[in-house]
């Protein structure tokens, strides 16, 4: 995953400093790092709009986080609850301006991104479903499929539902038994800040980031690509080692062999379709390599192109032209006599290949 880059990539991290920040206010009230959540929370919205999902996890442990203060006594209260909700409009101010150049650009060209996103909310019923209760049953084979078998034990679909039937169980397994613990935390208007909180608190995070994430992706009616889980990408390592380190510490001899033969077959699954191991596909030399090509044949004449791909498109060439000050013409339908010329390269990327027709 890190042999190219492009937007999604700075997903992971900002979605996880969203989540730490949230944690941070609800745990610790340090109402701070709603100015990070507000800041991070924008890159994640910059990266893909998939981002969206995390506002149900950030809404909910912010109303817990206010909640929680409320209950407090009023000469206690009234002095957080300004710190809450200054730092909660400085957080979403900040939000605000930072998203303001796709507003402003949004603004200026006719709203076509804000109008996009209605229609792939509101209209197009064969890429979303509007009712959310649709994505229940979905949910498991999601998180078995495509969330652990791709993300997380490296593309290996039959080892992926092994990995996917142990999380579930250990989950349950340690929400049963530590189910006193969790309702008298989440109870306790000032929990301690020893570690056996800090554990549960981050377990209730993690597993809640999970869930809304699952439930938002179960809405999707179309294929679901790797960067797609960009704003969950981190959860599952977390809760993976935070159930790891509770079955090594509680579970004596056995827990040890399971975490650490668990541990090495991760490692090896991973290492066997590590991205390192291909080699790099080369796109930037490719493309001035093509532009050059494609200036030489053309004689100096206009012309005009075209791109078969499956993941790349005109733009890539298209900046080495005009870079270069080429006669490369683009096509307007609307103005086809003007901009249809003599000359039209085609750029095969997939084979075989049949531009005619």
């Amino acid at each position: 995953y890190s042999r190219s880059s492009w937007n999604p990539d700075i997903m992971p991290f900002f979605s996880l400093l969203s989540i730490y920040s949230i944690w941070k206010v609800w745990v610790k009230s340090e109402f701070k790092w709603l100015l990070v959540l507000g800041i991070s929370f924008a890159f994640v919205l910059q990266s893909h709009y998939l981002g969206l999902l995390l506002v149900p996890t950030m809404g909910l442990f912010w109303m817990l986080s206010f909640l929680k203060i409320y209950h407090l006594p009023s000469t206690i209260y009234q002095p957080l609850k300004r710190n809450f909700i200054k730092y909660s409009l400085l957080g979403f101010t900040s939000f605000l301006i930072l998203m303001s150049p796709l507003v402003i650009f949004d603004a200026r060209h006719g709203w076509r991104n804000f109008s996009a996103i209605k229609i792939f909310f509101t209209e197009r019923q064969t890429t979303v479903s509007a009712r959310p209760w649709t994505s229940i049953p979905k949910i498991w084979p999601i998180f078995r499929d495509d969330y652990i078998s791709r993300i997380f034990v490296g593309t290996n679909l039959f080892w992926g539902k092994f990995a996917a039937l142990a999380a579930a169980i250990v989950t349950f397994l340690y929400t049963l038994i530590n189910k006193s613990k969790i309702i008298e935390f989440l109870k306790s208007e000032k929990p301690k800040e020893n570690q056996s909180n800090i554990f549960v608190s981050g377990f209730l995070i993690v597993v809640v980031w999970i869930l809304f994430g699952l439930l938002g992706m179960g809405l999707y009616k179309q294929h679901v690509y790797d960067h797609y889980f960009g704003f969950i990408f981190p959860a599952i390592f977390l809760l993976w080692g935070g159930l790891s380190q509770w079955v090594y510490t509680n579970f004596e001899n056995d827990g040890k062999i399971l975490v650490v033969t668990s541990f090495i077959l991760l490692t090896v699954f991973n290492l066997i379709k590590n991205p390192l191991r291909y080699g790099a596909n080369h796109q930037l030399k490719r493309a001035v390599e093509v532009a050059e090509r494609i200036k030489n044949e053309s004689g100096g004449n206009r012309f005009n192109l075209a791109v078969i791909a499956e993941r790349n498109y005109e733009g890539a060439y298209q900046y080495f032209f005009e870079k270069e000050g080429d006669n490369f013409v683009m096509i307007d339908p609307q103005k086809a006599d003007k901009t249809i010329v003599s000359q039209l390269f085609v750029v095969c990327e997939d084979f075989p290949c049949q531009p005619i027709n």
